[in-house]
């Protein structure tokens, strides 16, 4: 069994580094995926929300719900989540204010939301595995030098103190790297979900501006009808 474990733990010290160098990449791409989801779910600033949502009052006014459903599918707008809702909210437009909150509210948690968790779920993955496969690495290397002192003394020659502090320089390397990888995906996903939290309240300001718009616009009408 000796005779196997040097190999064997040099192969699972290359197996944690390319584990490592996997992990990164795969944070940073999430991390590029969410910031990229969020921008494309958002305004690109305000002066666009209200210029959107004044265009929508307009129709709305107007009693032309199909050139709001064709401003919501443009190109300028159909990625963006408040247009997306105000569809759904058109479509849904017999039910009642209560429950079309809910499930305008609904599908923003399911639709957009969700993924975005999801995303940011496997980030904090990361960064909770990166330390760790540090700290195994740092086992590893460990081992691998005490077993380099063992070696010599069965020789009968004394352990030179070059390859030892080699091999714990290697193993103190991979704790290192685990928490280079680890602290730059704990400032980002706190930035990402700073980010995720402004979508939020966009969303909701946005939307709630417009479901006064319709609300107001449906009860008028539903009195234009009774009289």
């Amino acid at each position: 069994m000796d005779d196997y474990s040097g190999p064997i733990l040099e192969f699972a010290g290359t197996a944690i580094y390319t584990a490592m160098a996997a992990s990164a990449l795969y944070g940073v791409w999430q991390i590029m995926v969410l910031r990229s989801r969020i921008k494309q779910k958002r305004f690109s600033n305000e002066n666009q929300a209200q210029e959107f949502l004044e265009e929508t009052r307009i129709e709305l006014e107007s009693g032309n719900f199909e050139n709001v459903v064709e401003l919501c599918d443009s190109p300028a707008y159909w990625s963006k989540a408040v247009p997306q809702l105000i569809l759904l909210a058109i479509a849904n437009k017999h039910r009642s204010p209560q429950k079309l909150k809910r499930l305008l509210a609904e599908k923003f948690e399911r639709d957009i939301l969700a993924d975005l968790d999801y995303r940011t779920s496997w980030v904090g993955t990361i960064v909770k595995t990166a330390p760790m496969l540090g700290l195994l690495g740092t086992v590893v290397g460990m081992i691998l030098a005490f077993q380099t002192i063992a070696a010599s003394s069965e020789s009968g020659g004394g352990t030179n103190p070059a390859e030892l502090a080699d091999k714990i320089g290697i193993a103190l390397f991979t704790t290192a790297i685990g928490l280079s990888i680890a602290i730059p995906l704990v400032l980002l996903g706190a930035q990402v979900n700073v980010q995720i939290g402004k979508l939020q309240d966009n969303v909701q300001q946005h939307l709630g501006e417009f479901l006064e718009d319709f609300d107001a616009i449906r009860a008028r009408a539903a009195g234009g009808t009774a009289t």
